[in-house]
């Protein structure tokens, strides 16, 4: 169970609950509840508030399987220039704690779990739409854009909006421009979240030359662009309002309040670029921004809310009407 650090220097696992920590560590587990919770809002809304249990729960663990094994092989990767960084020093591969080899094995099982599930209990297509994922989180972000290009936060951010169209597939086995609606949503929520925190590790990236987006402009370029992306979100997310009639005047409220709120935040960030303290609220609420979206999609996709907007509208109606009456009746209705 020994390892060996890039500088030479033997690890040992003291057990085998540190072995399996190791390698839970290595799948990023937080960035994975943001892609879990984009799926579930996907098949929420495929399923118009009505999904099959265990569907769900498949669709959920094959994609938290293909989540993880894009990201061990992007720690495999980038294992260089993590062990240059102090917040990604002490991650099992840069720290010795795992091997190359088993990292890429593991990734490997991780893939081949997630396309067998989704075939067997969903659908092809929800399985290749995932491993194109991993596809291209590797080749595309990792290997050819995170350090040769500034744009590798916006065209990298395409593999992180794979998963609501996994989740979607995974329902209905095909793709409505519902579900494209709900991939340029994460497409452009992505740039001003992770720029935010780019800005709070910039000197990390300057430091193994990788050029995001705060290395190669600085802070207030980068705010603007983050208040830029954060203005173009609101209206994509009322797309599922209308045209596409997916979602009502629930989901239209939360998407207005919380994006409001977004721009509030972004908006003060471009005041002041180089205050870290308003950074770090930008990249916080970004990640409480999606998560109170997606369950936004989620309660107006359920049967008993359509129940409830239809009294509500009918309600309305009909006092419309006596309004109408009236006003006829006293003679201001012509």
């Amino acid at each position: 169970m020994q390892e060996t650090v890039l500088t030479g220097i033997p690890r040992h696992h003291e057990s085998f609950l540190q072995v399996i920590q190791s390698y839970y560590q290595l799948t990023k587990p937080r960035i994975i509840l943001l892609l879990l919770i984009t799926t579930a809002g996907g098949m929420w809304i495929a399923g118009a508030g009505v999904v099959n249990p265990l569907l769900l729960l498949i669709t959920l663990i094959s994609g938290a399987c293909a989540a993880g094994s894009a990201n061990v092989i992007n720690c495999l990767y980038d294992r260089d220039i993590d062990y240059i960084m102090e917040r990604t020093r002490h991650r099992p591969l840069p720290s010795g704690r795992v091997q190359p080899r088993d990292a890429l094995i593991f990734a490997i099982a991780l893939a081949t779990i997630a396309f067998t599930l989704l075939t067997v209990f969903a659908n092809l297509l929800s399985a290749c739409l995932a491993m194109s994922g991993i596809v291209f989180y590797v080749l595309i972000y990792t290997h050819w854009l995170k350090r040769h290009s500034t744009l590798n936060i916006v065209i990298g951010g395409a593999a992180g909006a794979i998963p609501p169209l996994v989740g979607w597939a995974a329902v209905t086995g095909d793709l409505s421009w519902a579900a494209w609606v709900l991939f340029a949503i994460i497409f452009l929520w992505t740039p001003p979240h992770f720029w935010a925190l780019a800005v709070l590790i910039r000197e990390d990236y300057a430091k193994v030359g990788v050029p995001m987006l705060p290395v190669v402009v600085g802070d207030a370029p980068t705010a603007r662009q983050i208040f830029y992306y954060t203005l173009a979100l609101i209206p994509v997310t009322l797309l599922l309002v209308y045209p596409l009639h997916v979602m009502g005047a629930v989901y239209a409220g939360i998407a207005l309040l919380l994006g409001g709120i977004f721009v509030q935040k972004a908006w003060q960030f471009m005041q002041v670029p180089s205050d870290l303290q308003v950074a770090r609220s930008v990249f916080k609420y970004s990640i409480l921004y999606l998560m109170l979206l997606c369950a936004g999609m989620g309660l107006d996709s359920l049967p008993i809310t359509h129940q409830f907007s239809s009294v509500v509208v009918s309600n309305l109606q009909t006092l419309i009407s006596a309004l109408r009456l009236d006003a006829w009746d006293l003679g201001l209705w012509t």
